[in-house]
């Protein structure tokens, strides 16, 4: 993708596809904002006012093809209600027109919004999240596909329109902008490509790739390791299936002291969750190649981590399996050794990113770290909880529960924090081991959770239930049926928030 900070007057362009945001309007008029503009388009603008065709409501369009010097296309983008203009409504809004600009096939678009509109978005944020959306809405995924002279070209190149008085304040957000867009890209490839392709090994080699071009410290450890580590949980997951394993750690120092305690962001990397012995229905189980979601945020959120290059130190940390039933699989009443050492009933095979998760957080104790995120599609039951709006969040700091809560609202990734009262552990406690791997269906986010707390030790954490948020099932005006990288963006503001 081409990004590129345009400073000029919106009427002043001509460029295949110019979008502008306008948020809803009380009256059929047509906004001072946008005189010259309708100037040059010869006054149709102010039709559609006044037509009532378009007012400016969330998710709104209306195009206006030109005519001489005006742009082929200009895109009206309804943004919403101009009291709830904010961040995440001009980054929907950009999303939008990007997702419109696939369907023209122009190949590129150009986004403005009069600072009129803006509301309380300065320029840096408006930079940013501009740069966010366009990218987040042209995003689309042919790489597997014959090539096909119909197919309409994708969109490779997007530019944020700013007054040229606002060009200086504006390029520090559009660099972070930026930066979240090829991760997020990054993520929302990974965990599109099938299960065949994005093995275990795959992330690895994805992780060592990403060291190289950021200099990140990449430490791999194959299955050998693994059992020589002593994960006992990840490698009960791992033994139905005939691909190895593999635990990847990416170390990025960048705050002066390196000895300086690391934020450490954790995602499960389940590349296919069969459900092993206690195997999913068929129905969509193709979409249990998502598993890995959490994974992939990670490796986004140090893509760009690495391109920023904040000064804090970051700890990526994967644990990577399938989840496969056979004849060698871990069966549902078998007892494992976890990292911690705390041993582990399992009474659910479909429980299974808990206990790779649970090695993880054992291990990252190491780092001692300042603070540990983990992000999983760990239930099904968070859907319940908030839907696919929303990601439920919980841990053992209130702060910090906080913290990401605010960053997710930066991110647009928003985050609804759950109760870990002491009554949900007890439904995780077992007749035979110190712990057993599901609590049951009530409460199941809370309890997944609970679990994950037991082999949490010394350090502040927030895990991240995903389920409802890492793909969607079907389009959306600003999204594409699919994966949607979250939490990339999270991980990385919360990443920028530490670093000042």
């Amino acid at each position: 993708m081409n990004y590129e900070l345009v400073a000029s007057a919106p009427e002043s362009l001509t460029v295949p596809l110019l979008a502008v945001g306008v948020p809803k309007q009380a009256a059929k008029t047509l906004p001072d904002a946008l005189a010259h503009l309708d100037a040059r388009c010869g006054g149709v603008l102010a039709g559609l006012f006044a037509g009532g065709d378009f007012s400016g409501r969330r998710d709104e369009t209306a195009v206006v093809y030109g005519t001489g010097d005006a742009p082929p296309r200009l895109l009206l983008v309804g943004v919403g209600k101009p009291e709830e203009v904010g961040r995440s409504a001009v980054r929907r809004a950009a999303a939008v027109a990007a997702r419109r600009a696939r369907g023209y096939g122009t190949g590129s678009v150009a986004f403005a919004m009069p600072a009129a509109f803006r509301g309380a978005v300065g320029a840096a944020e408006f930079g940013q999240v501009v740069v966010e959306g366009l990218a987040q809405g042209a995003w689309q995924f042919d790489e597997l596909k014959k090539p096909n002279d119909d197919r309409k070209p994708p969109v490779t190149s997007v530019a944020v329109v700013v007054e040229p008085a606002e060009r200086e304040a504006a390029a520090p957000g559009f660099a972070i902008g930026c930066a979240m867009a090829e991760g997020q890209a990054l993520a929302r490839r990974l965990q599109f490509l099938p299960p065949n392709q994005c093995t275990p090994a795959f992330l690895a080699e994805t992780a060592v790739q990403l060291g190289r071009d950021h200099g990140f410290t990449v430490t791999v450890l194959d299955q050998p390791a693994i059992v020589k580590e002593g994960m006992g949980a990840l490698l009960a997951v791992n033994q139905g299936s005939a691909t190895e394993p593999r635990f990847m750690t990416l170390e990025y120092r960048g705050a002066g002291d390196a000895a300086a305690p690391p934020v450490v962001l954790v995602g499960k990397g389940v590349t296919f969750d069969s459900g092993g012995i206690s195997i999913k229905p068929a129905a969509s189980m193709e979409d249990m190649k998502y598993d890995m979601s959490g994974a992939a945020a990670v490796l986004g959120a140090m893509d760009i981590i690495g391109r920023l290059k904040p000064k804090v130190n970051v700890v990526g940390v994967v644990p990577a399996t399938d989840n496969m039933p056979s004849g060698n699989a871990v069966r549902p009443a078998d007892v494992v050794t976890s990292h911690f050492g705390k041993s582990i009933e399992i009474v659910n095979t479909d429980a299974e990113g808990r206990l790779i998760l649970a090695d993880a957080l054992s291990y990252v104790r190491r780092f001692k770290p300042a603070a540990v995120l983990d992000a999983a599609t760990l239930t099904g039951a968070a859907l319940y909880v908030t839907g696919h709006v929303a990601t439920p969040i919980m841990g053992n700091d209130e702060a910090l529960v906080e913290e990401v809560r605010k960053a997710g609202d930066r991110a647009g990734d928003r985050c609804w924090p759950l109760p870990m009262f002491d009554e949900f552990r007890d439904q995780n406690k077992s007749d035979i081991a110190d712990v057993k791997n599901s609590g049951g269906r009530p409460a199941g986010t809370i309890t997944a959770g609970w679990f994950l707390r037991e082999f949490v030790d010394g350090y502040p954490w927030v895990h991240l239930d995903v389920a409802g948020t890492a793909y969607t099932e079907a389009d959306s005006p600003p999204l594409a049926k699919g994966p949607a990288g979250v939490p990339a963006r999270l991980f990385a503001e919360f990443v920028l928030g530490r670093a000042g």
